[in-house]
Order: structure tokens, then C-alpha cells, then sequence
């Protein structure tokens, strides 16, 4: 199969980052953003900043948009189950998914729907993408990683990954995915809640100091318990992602502190909610992301 028909599900920092570069390839007619009706009605034909220029994307209600070829999900972790609502009329028998949500379960809960036939194992890793009012900034575009979940057609996997080799979009074919979810996972647990909590940049967080120790701290407790899953993490992963953050622009944020700046509810219960049951299943203690989990509540509560 070969993808001409795109729809993304969410028009946040990944969707625009990702949607603006698969329109380059397929054209106004082959990407399009979809919608339900109330954001349809406040935002559809608005044009939107991509790193300084302007840009207009089709947006389109889900019963225009007919079925395609491939749906990308990039809502946030609670937008998940009226994504799911949303995309009824876009999946058809050969319809693949690509989840680019953060965490470690959303491919499982798409599967629980519609099936692993066509649904990916996804990480997209890298990108400093920030989106606000005025459209979307990124210095790095980051790259996907994806692979097969149980049951996934090869096909489906051949035919994303030459989209992506079409649109010049980076990315690599993982023969271990589940090792590259949790790896992302692990740095998400660390970053995210870290600067989320402590106000901190990916500058401040790669510092020496108490900001540092806490990413790192979340990080290692998050290799103990994918172990003790049978995920083989280790030190040389944590060091590798230690540095990558590093490599980002110091003022850049991750997306979760993002959001407690703009006050909106973060996917803590994505990261240290979905480690802490898991860590106490194989009696393991989880100290710093148990803090994390306390504090980042905390905050919301007041907003």
C-alpha cells in the first residue's frame, strides 16, 4: 500500500510540526487536520506561525474527511478517548495508526479499538517543538521511531516508513520498540515532571544542582522498574539521554511544563501515574517520581 491520504488528529506542537513537513509531500489535498465541531467552528482555516512563516492547513470535520490511509494521533493523553470517538469515520480495513502520544500505553488503548492489525509503535523523540498562540517554534524537528506491536501487519510498517522516507521526515525502524518506548518513557518521567514542577529549562535541568539530581533520580528509578518488566534499560541509556536534553536549546521547555505554565492539566498520570502501580507490583521504591506525582497534584490543584 502505498499512503496518499493523511489525517491528524490534533494540531498541538507534534501535529503541526509533523503535519507541516507530510503536507510538503502529499500536498493541501493528501494532509489534513480533523476536527469535532465546536473547534471546528472557533479554528478551522486559521492560519498558524511554523517557525516564522505562515501557514494554512486544511482542516476538516471527520464526516468530510472520509477514510484514510494512515491517521496520526497527537492530542494530549486526556484528549485520547474522544480521539479515538473521532477517528470512527477515517479508519477503514486498511487504515494504519501512528500514536505520537507520550507514555507507554496509548498503542494499547488504540489496539483495544481498532485493532493491532494496523496500529504502530511510535516514539517521536528529539524535537524542542513549542506551540502557543502564535503558532509553533522548534530548533531541532527530533525523529521518529517506530515498530510493530503484537500483531501488527509488516505491511502496515513497510508502508509508514516509506511515507516517511518520501517526505524526508528522520526516522528509524526499531527491530525493539518496546525497548525505545521505555527509553523515551524513562526520559519523559525525568524532563517532563522535573521542569514541570521546578520551573526548570532544559538548560536548568542539565545543570549541576538539585534539578539535575531529580531528573536523574526519576530516570533510574524508571530503569529499575522497566527491568524488572523485562525491558533491558540501563545506565547507557540514561547517559544518552541525559545528553541529548543537554543538546536542546537551554531556554526550551518539555511540553508538561509548558502546560503549568499555561495553567492546563500536564500528564503526570502518563508518567509517574503509570510507574508508581507498576513499581509497586515488583516492590520497588520510587521516592523522587512519588514526590514528582505529589508535587506536580499539588500545583494543579491550585490552579
Amino acid at each position: 500500500m502505498t499512503i496518499r491520504r493523511v489525517a491528524i488528529v490534533g494540531k498541538g506542537a507534534l501535529g503541526l510540526l509533523f503535519g507541516s513537513q507530510l503536507e510538503r509531500e502529499l500536498g493541501a489535498l493528501g494532509m489534513c487536520f480533523v476536527m469535532d465541531g465546536p473547534r471546528y467552528e472557533r479554528k478551522a482555516g486559521s492560519p498558524v506561525m511554523v517557525n516564522g512563516r505562515r501557514r494554512t492547513f486544511r482542516d476538516v470535520r471527520p464526516s468530510e474527511a472520509g477514510v484514510q490511509n494512515l491517521v496520526i494521533v497527537a492530542v494530549k493523553s486526556g484528549g485520547l478517548d474522544g480521539a479515538l470517538d473521532l477517528m470512527v469515520p477515517l479508519v477503514g480495513p486498511d487504515t494504519c495508526i501512528v500514536s505520537l502520544l507520550n507514555g507507554i500505553s496509548s498503542e494499547e488503548r488504540i489496539a483495544e479499538r481498532y485493532g493491532w492489525k494496523h496500529t504502530l509503535v511510535c516514539v517521536a523523540q528529539g524535537m524542542d517543538a513549542v506551540r502557543d498562540e502564535r503558532g509553533l517554534t522548534y530548533h531541532h524537528p527530533g525523529e521518529l521511531v517506530i515498530g510493530t506491536g503484537p500483531g501488527t501487519d509488516p505491511g502496515a510498517l513497510a508502508a509508514v516508513d516509506a511515507l516517511l522516507r518520501r517526505a524526508d521526515i528522520a526516522h528509524t525502524v526499531s527491530p525493539d520498540i518496546q525497548h525505545a518506548l521505555w527509553r523515551k518513557y524513562m526520559l519523559n518521567v525525568g524532563v517532563n515532571q522535573t521542569c514541570a514542577v521546578m520551573g526548570g529549562t532544559y538548560g536548568s535541568v542539565s545543570a549541576p544542582g538539585r534539578q539535575n539530581r531529580t531528573f536523574v533520580a526519576a530516570m533510574r528509578e524508571v530503569v529499575a522498574v522497566a527491568r524488572a518488566e523485562g525491558i533491558d534499560l540501563d545506565e547507557g541509556d540514561l547517559t544518552s539521554m541525559a545528553r541529548l536534553v543537554a543538546s536542546l536549546a537551554p531556554d526550551g521547555m518539555p511540553s508538561m511544563a509548558q502546560d503549568r505554565l499555561a495553567r492546563r492539566p500536564s500528564e503526570v498520570e502518563e508518567f509517574s501515574g503509570a510507574l508508581i502501580p507498576r513499581a509497586a507490583r515488583h516492590k520497588i521504591l520510587v521516592p523522587a517520581c512519588q514526590w514528582l506525582y505529589d508535587e506536580m497534584h499539588r500545583i494543579e490543584a491550585a490552579y
